[in-house]
This record gives structure tokens, C-alpha cells and sequence, in this order.
């Protein structure tokens, strides 16, 4: 099953998407308005919904298949508290994040930050943000293959957590071994071909795909 997470990031920074890709939406907070002017009822709209008015909140709530509502003092965020009800219901699902970037950088950062929390461990290669000029996936210790995406040019290793032994294969800038001793970005790397393999034996990566 693939499911559409859709958080209330402007619409502007979309990636292109059709509404046949997935079968399910569930639109967070002001996300599930977007999703209405769209065209596209979410199926699950979750959220404490501050960031909309009485009126637009009146819009939703009569719009949407079933709610989620929780307080605005709360320990997770809405996009946390989504992620944690999609994989509740769809442990197998694939699941997209957009409106996700742009805005507020504390909750962009908790945003990328999601792949280190351990309960979306089990789930860490079913996930990804997308805006209209990025992808960003996950991977934990192992080796892999990281295909490239139409359109994109560079791609960058963002270490979330130490990395030990990390080696690139396939890309402009390679490496063999080398211990990251601190959460850094290895930023601008680009692919040689159409795959880049990496491997690594402990820690957790975000792999950004990046066009200008």
C-alpha cells in the first residue's frame, strides 16, 4: 500500500505527484485543507488543528473520512503523531511525507529527525520526505544500493548519528572506511552512474537526492 502524508508545508514546495500513485491520504493539520483544494479527500485527517481558522477547521471536519484530533500541548508533533497512526494501521505500508520542508526549521529538523527515533526503526527504509527539489530516504548498518531519481544532481549523505566504517562506491567523491565521529552532512557528492552503493556498520544516514 502506498500512503500520502501530507503536512501543512506551503503546496508550492509539492513535488509533482497523481492522485492514482496512492491509496490512502492522510493530511496533517492544515495539510488536510490543501489536500480539499486540491481535489483529494484525505481518508484520516490528524492534528490539534491550530493552525486553522473556525471556519477552515468547519471546512475539514465535514470534508474528511475520520479524525484524529489531539491537544496543541503535546509531546509529539502532528507529523510524529501521523507517522505513528499510519504504521500503526499499515506496518507494510510505503509511505511519502510532503509539505513537510519549508517554513519553521525547528520543525523541519524534526521532520528529517524522524529516522533516528526507535520507534520508526522497524520502518526506516518505508519512509521519505519529498519536496519539489528533494528526496530524502533512510538506511541503517548494512550495505546498499541508492538509485537515482529523474531530475536529480546531487546527492548527499547526511550522518544523523556516528557512522563507523563508511565507504562510497559509484560517486564522485568515494570513500573507503571512514569513521564519522559526529552528526555532520557530507553534502554535493553526485552519482557516476545511475546506482551509488554505500555501506556501514553502524548508525543511521539520511540520503538526500538534490536538483538546484
Amino acid at each position: 500500500m502506498n500512503i500520502l502524508l501530507v503536512a501543512g508545508g506551503s503546496p508550492q514546495q509539492w513535488p509533482d505527484f497523481q492522485k492514482s500513485e496512492y491509496d490512502f491520504f492522510v493530511g496533517i493539520d492544515r495539510g488536510n485543507l490543501y489536500l480539499l483544494e486540491e481535489g483529494i479527500q484525505p481518508n484520516l485527517a490528524v492534528g490539534d488543528f491550530d493552525s486553522l481558522s473556525e471556519e477552515e477547521r468547519q471546512v475539514v471536519f465535514e470534508s474528511v473520512e475520520e479524525l484524529s484530533t489531539s491537544p496543541a500541548e503535546k509531546d509529539d508533533t502532528d507529523t510524529q503523531l501521523a507517522l505513528v497512526k499510519t504504521f500503526e494501521r499499515y506496518p507494510d505500508a510505503e509511505v511519502t511525507i510532503i509539505g513537510a520542508t519549508g517554513g519553521r526549521l525547528d520543525h523541519l529538523l524534526a521532520n528529517i529527525w524522524l529516522g533516528v527515533e526507535p520507534r520508526f526503526r522497524p520502518y526506516l527504509q518505508q519512509f521519505r520526505l519529498k519536496d519539489r527539489t528533494n528526496t530524502v530516504s533512510y538506511l541503517t548498518s548494512g550495505e546498499h544500493v541508492v538509485s537515482k531519481e529523474l531530475g536529480m544532481k546531487y546527492l548527499g549523505y547526511c550522518c544523523l548519528t556516528p557512522i563507523s566504517e563508511l565507504t562510497l562506491k559509484d560517486v564522485k567523491y568515494p570513500l573507503d572506511k571512514v569513521e564519522i565521529l559526529q552528526p555532520t552532512s557530507l553534502a554535493s557528492n553526485e552519482f557516476l552512474q545511475n546506482e551509488a552503493k554505500v555501506s556501514f556498520t553502524s548508525g543511521v544516514i539520511a540520503v538526500i537526492q538534490s536538483q538546484d
